[in-house]
């Protein structure tokens, strides 16, 4: 069975779909979800989605699209919501320079305030990081001796970043990309990482996998993705997806 550590299943996307799909995960081979928020809304969403589904967790953050009008409060806020039983993780939280607004110095700012949430509360965290692989860095690294464990989430960065994070026991996520086309990086990391410290997941409704790129995605698809993680390690689906599965179960501790 596989974890997906990583949906949206609180997106409008999925309005009229979302109570037929998730019944249906275990009957597509997933065993455990994680619901990762991207706003206080969001964050809140997922709550109620692990409170609806047994086999639905929820990680609660703010994505760095949308710390323009966060408070203090919300920080607090946060807090209490990590508190819910079935709260996992922090996220998904960090960078993305990828368009001007939230202006560096926001995103870098509520970063901050929400790794100190994170070790706070000791939470692992859900990082993303678009387009600002060294500041993600500068920012996290010398935190990490506070932070109970830390995932990037959907990891866009060249080996050498991926060989100095996974010796600091960072792990890293992979969904749909690695079965596109230009997905070079991603399976060069893909094949050179410990197998020990890799998540599988969807990021659903984004980045279905080949040959289902540009749909909607779910869940269900994330054999794709095994099939090619597999292929790109030489090794069976089956091993695939019992470590992904230990090392979720070991990174959120289900």
């Amino acid at each position: 069975m596989i974890i997906d550590t990583h949906a949206h299943y609180d997106d409008a996307r999925f309005d009229g779909l979302r109570d037929s799909l998730l019944p249906q995960l275990h009957q597509n081979g997933v065993e455990l979800m994680v619901n990762a928020g991207a706003c206080m809304n969001t964050s809140r969403a997922g709550a109620a989605l692990a409170e609806t589904y047994e086999y639905v967790y929820f990680a609660a953050g703010v994505h760095p699209s949308e710390v323009a009008s966060l408070t203090s409060a919300d920080m607090e806020e946060l807090a209490k919501l990590l508190a819910h039983p079935k709260a996992v993780a922090l996220g998904e939280i960090g960078l993305d320079y990828h368009y001007p607004e939230p202006s560096k110095e926001v995103q870098r700012q509520w970063f901050e305030a929400q790794l100190d949430v994170a070790a706070q509360t000791g939470k692992p965290v859900i990082i993303h990081d678009r387009d600002a692989h060294q500041d993600c860095l500068d920012i996290l690294l010398p935190r990490l001796s506070s932070i109970n464990k830390v995932v990037f989430h959907c990891f866009s960065g060249e080996w050498e970043m991926a060989r100095l994070l996974c010796d600091k026991g960072v792990y890293l996520g992979f969904g749909g990309v690695v079965t596109f086309k230009n997905a070079r990086k991603s399976l060069e990391v893909v094949a050179q990482m410990p197998m020990e410290l890799l998540l599988l997941e969807t990021d659903c409704p984004y980045l279905a996998p080949e040959p289902y790129r540009g749909k909607l995605n779910h869940s269900g698809l994330l054999p794709h993705v095994v099939e090619k993680i597999a292929q790109v390690r030489g090794i069976e689906t089956d091993e695939v997806e019992h470590v992904t599965s230990q090392n979720a179960r070991r990174f959120f501790n289900f």
